[in-house]
């Protein structure tokens, strides 16, 4: 039997569907629908969780390199930079008179970019804080932040960051 769907009309069929015949039962049932309903909230949820591991950070960079008097904030031990390369968020730390750490500004947990802060860095989505040497100290449960080389030329004044 095919079932012609005109207009809805309410009194035709004792319900808010468009069926016109008082005899036919709703398209869909309250067990369905709530049924289906929870299938599709699962679906979003998955779908919202895994979302954010796209948006990790890659595990290497290309070497690129940087005049460290571009950067003043690096000429003193404990300054950080932040700076961009391959489109990665970075942060460059000075850890000594001669060494740098280097790390990715992009928050392991879901993918924001991270903040610098006095003590280091936080992520202003969840909390997650991390200190200087791109550690997980405190706030939203997650990884360290992602590390790359650094290497530095004293002689020519330059970093290079990524292998």
């Amino acid at each position: 039997m095919t079932k012609h769907l005109t207009t809805i009309d309410a009194t035709t069929c004792g319900h808010a569907c468009a069926c016109g015949d008082a005899s036919a039962e709703p398209l869909i049932g309250r067990r369905q629908f709530v049924a289906f309903g929870a299938v599709a909230l699962a679906a979003a949820a998955l779908a919202a969780c895994s979302a954010g591991s796209d948006l990790t950070s890659p595990g290497t960079v290309s070497a690129t390199s940087f005049k460290l008097s571009d950067f003043p904030t690096l000429g003193t031990v404990g300054g950080v930079t932040t700076t961009t390369v391959g489109g990665v968020p970075l942060a460059i730390v000075r850890t000594g008179t001669s060494s740098f750490s280097a790390f990715s500004r992009i928050c392991p947990h879901q993918g924001s970019t991270i903040n610098v802060t006095s003590s280091g860095f936080l992520c202003p989505n969840h909390g997650a804080t991390f200190n200087a040497s791109g550690q997980w100290v405190g706030g939203q449960r997650t990884s360290n932040l992602t590390s790359y080389p650094v290497a530095y030329d004293s002689a020519a004044g330059t970093l290079t960051v990524g292998s």
